[in-house]
């Protein structure tokens, strides 16, 4: 899925990284505990989180994560941003809660990753 859809999907805000908004994700990923993250991602994912601290974007480096959603109306600080920008990573923000946000992507054709792998099935 195109980033410019998941803003579409999700009525949301670029607010980092806006030169990258046609890259693809294959998959969507729901999470606060950057430690789950950090377990459990291993491929080309948007990152829905309520967690607006540096380790969020210390972590999408890690993993290779070029899309972050900032969920529940939640407003990153300046430093956040700027992290995300020199590492060009992109960020949103939405009004809708984590719960909602995975749904609608879901909804819309975006998959999790246990999904494609067959652990699960719908």
């Amino acid at each position: 899925m195109l980033l410019t859809q998941i803003k579409e999907i999700l009525d949301a805000q670029v607010i980092a990284g806006k030169g990258d908004m046609n890259q693809v994700v294959d998959f969507g990923y729901g999470c606060d505990l950057m430690s789950d993250v950090l377990a459990y991602v291993q491929n080309n994912i948007v990152l829905l989180t309520g967690l607006v601290h540096p380790q969020v974007i210390r972590t999408a480096e890690m993993l290779d994560i070029k899309a972050i959603v900032i969920v529940r109306g939640k407003e990153p600080g300046s430093d956040l941003i700027e992290m995300a920008n020199r590492r060009d990573i992109v960020i949103m923000t939405t009004k809708h809660s984590l719960f909602t946000a995975s749904g609608l992507l879901f909804k819309n054709g975006l998959i999790g990753e246990e999904i494609a792998h067959n652990e699960l099935t719908f």
